[in-house]
């Protein structure tokens, strides 16, 4: 009898789920049938069932490609060097703004670094074309009145790179930094009390109290976003980079784009999303581990 009438009460909630498990069948699981592709000559006028089945040549193709180690080497290293600044940045901004005692200044600066999260890489790459332009940037004019050379920034190999990781920094550290600062309200303030008592400063409250009470929620984010390791940003890059710079910029993601949608090798192009869907894979599962015996972080 107690079960029948918890089910009833429950009922109506699992019918809101309905909407977002349809969507989730739609959207993530049907698709997987094309994951068949990786081991066909995919020719979409013959379909699935009467392309030719070549078994493992996509991925020996892939392998021989003489641009996949350097993309794959550009890939690691922009994801990386982002989710590294991506943890560095917040955690420093998120302990300045705890020093902040003015409320309403805090809240607007949290509004502020918040806002480039919302924009499109559509919207912010057009922005930094214009900003990082050789002749009439206005990062080059301040670089002139110091007498140094105008940088193609967007068209040279040294530092397409680091405009990538700084640009996703800038828009993305907002949103890492509201979590960090939601982490430090759940610090006892009684233990900052006792510090001030024992003559302590800002610095070494930070240091002390503030770092050690954020370390559960650090190690947490910092391991699950090992899952990330080859997303460098497709939509980011895409926006920004040019022929000049597929050395430098050039990712698993474009690499796909260009052979699948340009070059028409549709099976090509799903061996690599298949390759990078099980890396990804893999370091998803080793991050949950981690997360689990270093911060007690659970999925259910």
């Amino acid at each position: 009898m107690k079960n029948n009438s918890k089910l009833k009460r429950e009922f109506p909630l699992h019918l809101m789920l309905i909407p977002g498990v349809i969507l989730l069948l739609v959207y993530n699981y049907f698709p997987m049938v094309g994951v068949a592709f990786a081991f066909q000559k995919f020719i979409p006028a013959q379909g699935l069932f009467g392309s030719k089945w070549v078994g493992f040549d996509n991925f020996r193709y892939l392998l021989q490609l003489n641009d996949f180690y350097q993309v794959l080497w550009n890939t690691f290293y922009i994801a990386t060097m982002k989710i590294l600044a991506g943890q560095i940045v917040p955690i420093f901004i998120a302990l300045l703004l705890n020093e902040m005692k003015k409320a309403f200044i805090k809240r607007g600066v949290q509004t502020l670094i918040y806002l480039p999260h919302f924009l499109s890489w559509v919207i912010l790459g057009a922005i930094l074309v214009d900003i990082l332009s050789p002749s009439e940037g206005i990062i080059n004019q301040i670089l002139q009145t110091f007498g140094i050379d105008p940088i193609y920034f967007l068209g040279n190999n040294k530092w397409f790179p680091y405009v990538i990781i700084i640009s996703d920094v800038w828009k993305e550290f907002g949103f890492s930094t509201i979590v960090y600062l939601a982490a430090i309200t759940s610090i006892n303030p009684s233990l900052y009390e006792a510090a001030i008592v024992d003559g302590a400063g800002h610095t070494r409250q930070a240091w002390h109290i503030t770092l050690p009470g954020m370390v559960p929620i650090i190690i947490l984010l910092a391991t699950l976003s090992l899952g990330s390791v080859l997303n460098a940003g497709f939509d980011q890059v895409f926006n920004l980079y040019s022929p000049s710079v597929y050395q430098s910029g050039d990712i698993l993601d474009t690499l796909i784009y260009r052979i699948g949608l340009i070059d028409a090798q549709f099976g090509v192009a799903t061996a690599i999303g298949l390759f990078k869907s099980v890396v990804s894979l893999v370091l998803i599962s080793i991050s949950y581990i981690m997360a689990y015996r270093l911060a007690n972080y659970r999925i259910f």
